[in-house]
């Protein structure tokens, strides 16, 4: 209750400083309503936004609930988008439908990858996560660009985007989602996202591996003196943050755009981290934070339409606001637990 309450604060906070540039806040709040849930396209868009924030959300989370910061989630999608786009098109007569589940599993394995290197380096040479995942988001950038722009680009365009990959790869023929959202990216990797949210709180709260993992990180010195490797934990806990990263090459590649398209992601991996924080690494929160993000970044989007002043940028602002309004209740409850502690 407390987190909703700072939520709601956050929010109101952040609407009261379109006063200073002479907007109406109500007005500001009905727009974002409007422009995010007012039509079937829409709540389609929303949803569509949502679907990689909860990805990214869970791939944040589950480094944190190992006592690791994971900033390069950004680098591990865009990783795992350009192997599943350069699957599609090096593999054209692959048969349906082992065709998007092979680039489903090859950006899986390239996500999973690309965050297991960061994990390894933290083991073994005790190198900074936030450092090392700021590095390989740069080197992720330049070789997704390099691979489609020289090695697979799109023949027929003049954007900065791989070839198109073969239709056996797509499975929007099959997608009920996207058929009752009908000209918007939405399609099933939204449900895939809710069942490896629900997933992914079995594992953490209900399995030996997850409480493992969670004890790495609440005190790795305990839980290596109690026999758990938390060199280990730390390994398998990054390249399980890369691969949920990598599931956004899904929602994507194989499902809505056919393509790996330079600068798709509107810092994906980055707003995951505010959706972890909102949720407070809860899988289950992820769900909803995700959709709340998702709303928020579609409804920004008629400011630039709608108001002479406020810009599409004004929804970070409002999500830094949440997130404030939301640390400031956890503190809170941290301070009356202390409080009953000493009584």
């Amino acid at each position: 209750m407390r987190r909703l309450l700072g939520f709601a604060i956050g929010l109101v906070a952040a609407l009261s400083l379109t006063f200073l540039a002479g907007e109406n806040p109500l007005n500001i709040f009905m727009i974002l309503l409007r422009s995010a849930f007012g039509s079937t396209y829409d709540l389609g868009m929303t949803l569509s936004y949502a679907t990689p924030m909860i990805f990214c959300g869970l791939s944040v989370a589950i480094g944190f609930h190992a006592g690791m910061f994971n900033i390069g989630a950004e680098g591990q999608l865009t990783m795992a988008a350009v192997t599943a786009a350069a699957i599609g098109v090096f593999f054209p007569n692959v048969p349906f439908p082992l065709a998007p589940l092979v680039a489903f599993l090859g950006a899986l394995a390239v996500g999973a990858f690309w965050g297991w290197i960061v994990g390894l380096l933290k083991a073994l040479r005790g190198s900074h996560e936030v450092i090392i995942t700021i590095m390989m988001n740069f080197i992720a950038a330049g070789l997704a660009s390099w691979f489609a722009l020289k090695v697979i680009p799109n023949p027929n365009s003049q954007n900065p985007e791989t070839a198109m990959v073969s239709a056996n790869y797509m499975f929007k023929d099959y997608d009920l989602i996207a058929r009752f959202f009908p000209d918007t990216p939405v399609n099933a990797s939204l449900v895939f996202a809710i069942i490896l949210a629900v997933l992914m709180w079995i594992f953490l709260w209900k399995t030996t591996w997850g409480f493992e993992l969670r004890a790495v990180g609440s005190n790795p010195e305990a839980a290596q003196r109690s026999g758990i490797s938390a060199k280990r934990i730390q390994i398998i806990a990054m390249a399980l943050a890369g691969a949920c990263a990598g599931c956004v090459a899904l929602s994507e590649v194989i499902g809505s755009a056919g393509q790996y398209r330079v600068g798709f992601s509107p810092d994906y991996g980055f707003i995951g981290i505010a959706v972890a924080l909102l949720a407070a690494n809860n899988p289950l929160g992820i769900i909803a934070a995700g959709f709340l993000m998702g709303a928020l970044h579609k409804g920004a989007s008629d400011l630039d339409l709608e108001t002479s002043t406020i810009t599409r940028d004004f929804s970070r602002i409002i999500q830094a606001f949440i997130i404030l309004g939301v640390a400031a209740s956890a503190y809170w409850e941290y301070r009356v637990r202390r409080k009953r502690k000493k009584d």
